[in-house]
C-alpha cells in the first residue's frame, strides 16, 4: 500500500491541478470569443462581463498555480515510470516546466496589460473586491506602445498554452492506451493503470 500511494500524486496536488486545467480552459475559451464580442456593439455589454470574468479567473491562477509550485516543495510528485525514454522524460519535464512559466506568467501579463490600457478599467475579482493596477504602469505617460505589447505577448502566450494543453492531454492518453503505464492514473482519481507496476516490471 505505501509503494502505491508514492506512485500517485497527493489529494492536494490533484485537486490544484484539475482547479487549475479547468480554470485554464475556461480562460481559452472565454479569452477566444470576448476579444471579437467586445468589437461588436450587441455583445458589448456582455463581452466587458466576460473581460471581467476572464481578469478573475486569470488571477485565481496565479494564486493556485504558486500555491501547486509550493505545494511540490513541500511533496514531490512521484517518479516517472521506469519504462520511459530518456527523451521522454526530457519532454515531460520541460513541459512542465513551460506550463508553471506560463500559469504564472500569462496572469502577471494580463495584469500587466490592463495596468497599461489608456482605458484604466478596474479589475472587481468576481464582483467582491478591486484588484489594484501596477502603479508604474498605472502611470505611464504614453500606455499605448507598452499596451500593445504587453497585448501580443498575451495572445501569444494564450496560443502556446492552448497547444501545450492539447499535447498534454494526447500525452497522457497515449501513457494511458498505448503505454500502459500508471501516468495517467495517478493523477486521476478513480483510474487505475491498464496494467499494475509489478506486471511491468516483470513483462
Amino acid at each position: 500500500m505505501a509503494r502505491v500511494a508514492s506512485e500517485t500524486y497527493s489529494t492536494v496536488a490533484m485537486v490544484l491541478h484539475w482547479l487549475i486545467a479547468l480554470s485554464i480552459i475556461g480562460l481559452i475559451a472565454a479569452g477566444t470569443w470576448m476579444v471579437d464580442a467586445i468589437k461588436v456593439p450587441e455583445t458589448q455589454g456582455q463581452a466587458f462581463v466576460v473581460y471581467q470574468f476572464h481578469k478573475s479567473l486569470g488571477l485565481t491562477v496565479l494564486v493556485l498555480s504558486v500555491a501547486r509550485l509550493a505545494w511540490r516543495f513541500v511533496k514531490p510528485p512521484p517518479p516517472l515510470p521506469s519504462s520511459m525514454s530518456g527523451w521522454e522524460r526530457f519532454a515531460a519535464h520541460v513541459s512542465h516546466s513551460a506550463f508553471y512559466v506560463l500559469m504564472i506568467g500569462m496572469p502577471l501579463l494580463g495584469w500587466a496589460m490592463v495596468s497599461a490600457s489608456p482605458l484604466g478599467l478596474p479589475t472587481i475579482v468576481f464582483g467582491f473586491f478591486e484588484w489594484p493596477h501596477i502603479p508604474y504602469l498605472a502611470n505611464l505617460t504614453d500606455k499605448k506602445p507598452v499596451e500593445d505589447a504587453l497585448k501580443q505577448a498575451h495572445e501569444a502566450g494564450g496560443f502556446i498554452l492552448a497547444v501545450l494543453l492539447v499535447l498534454h492531454v494526447v500525452a497522457a492518453l497515449k501513457h494511458h492506451f498505448v503505454n500502459k503505464d500508471n501516468v495517467l492514473a495517478r493523477m486521476v482519481p478513480g483510474v487505475r493503470a491498464p496494467r499494475s507496476v509489478t506486471e511491468k516490471e516483470h513483462a
